[in-house]
């Protein structure tokens, strides 16, 4: 925090330095008068990850560590160095965005560019913490395991179930914050994220009558087709889920950009860039549930048909996505000056409902 208000008084005091006329003005927006400065920030979780080689030849450590990170024309999100650790060579990473560049594919690369020295990693370690995703994500990479879902790992399906029993009314527990959100008296959460909630809910469902009837006596003839579309469902899902917070925040991106528009000289140009991404949001949610409620007329002959009814709830669900993604794609086009792009918004919404 020193450093910050240091940093902040220095900034003023170098213009002064280089205009006189310039006075003190310790009611700049920079700096409070009493408070000083306050610097906050956020990121992605930060994975602190090394590499031990088996060799005590640090220059190998840090020639892979300059070939993985991105700054070297690596790995994106990647940051390298080697080291030497306890006598063993060390490549030192951290890595900011594990979704991006996941730790497996992290690992493999410098396995591969140790081979090329004639070593290869006796071990890893993890310094402080680290999202289960991510081991998550290497566990199903490095098995190979076949359709993996997260809520097939026993203490996350315990998990769910029993936040969902500590709440009164049972399973409401997982939906009820978003519930009440979307009733706020406030702009976002709005119909563009209950759109993408409906497509995640009727991937959700789909996904339940394919496992359900998958590896059954009865449907063994099916078996790689519903395999091949619990895996693309699984996909959706993730994709519907990762939208309903895309859309409440492209529509905040509007927002703000009417507000720069006003001291802008390209107020069309700036308020266009924010509503072609509040665009792009809804109409590939409503692609993914058209290619959603196009799975599920599928899975109906082919599933047990005790479950049709399970099947019509994620059709329904499917509709009003697609119905409520591309209204607002509509809403969002009436303030579009860029004719083009729009009309290739509109002819892609036009294929969508043949």
């Amino acid at each position: 925090m020193e450093n910050i208000r240091r940093g902040q008084f220095e900034g003023i005091r170098a213009e002064i330095a280089t205009n006189p006329a310039r006075k003190p003005d310790f009611g700049d927006p920079r700096v409070h008068p009493t408070a000083g400065a306050t610097a906050v920030g956020a990121r992605k979780s930060l994975i602190a990850y090394n590499v031990f080689l088996g060799t005590s030849d640090v220059q190998i450590a840090k020639n892979i560590a300059k070939a993985i990170r991105f700054s070297s024309g690596g790995l994106r999100f990647v940051k390298g160095a080697g080291f030497l650790v306890r006598g063993m060579a060390q490549v030192s990473m951290n890595l900011t965005d594990f979704e991006q560049t996941p730790l497996h594919r992290v690992f493999e690369m410098v396995k591969r560019e140790a081979a090329r020295y004639g070593v290869a990693p006796v071990s890893s370690e993890i310094v402080g913490l680290i999202p289960k995703r991510a081991l998550e994500a290497a566990a199903e990479w490095f098995l190979q395991v076949e359709n993996f879902d997260s809520s097939l790992i026993l203490e996350n399906r315990l998990g769910t179930v029993m936040v969902g029993k500590a709440a009164v009314g049972g399973l409401r527990a997982g939906v009820e914050s978003f519930v009440e959100q979307l009733a706020a008296p406030t702009a976002t959460p709005g119909g563009g994220s209950a759109s993408a909630a409906s497509a995640a809910m009727a991937a959700a469902l789909a996904t339940m009558v394919a496992s359900m009837s998958r590896g059954k006596k009865a449907y063994l003839q099916y078996e790689r087709e519903l395999s091949d579309t619990i895996a693309r469902l699984a996909q959706l899902r993730e994709e519907m889920k990762a939208a309903i917070d895309s859309d409440a925040e492209s529509f905040n991106v509007v927002m703000k950009a009417y507000k720069q528009a006003k001291q802008s000289a390209n107020a069309d140009s700036v308020i266009d860039a924010a509503l072609k991404q509040a665009i792009s949001v809804p109409l590939g949610v409503a692609e993914s549930g058209c290619e959603i409620a196009a799975i599920v007329e599928k899975l109906n002959p082919i599933t047990n048909p005790n479950m049709k009814s399970d099947l019509a709830t994620a059709s329904a669900l499917a509709h009003a996505a697609i119905e409520g993604a591309m209204a607002n794609v509509e809403v969002n086009l009436e303030s579009m000056k860029d004719a083009a792009f729009a009309a290739d918004v509109r002819k892609r919404a036009a294929a969508l409902r043949r």
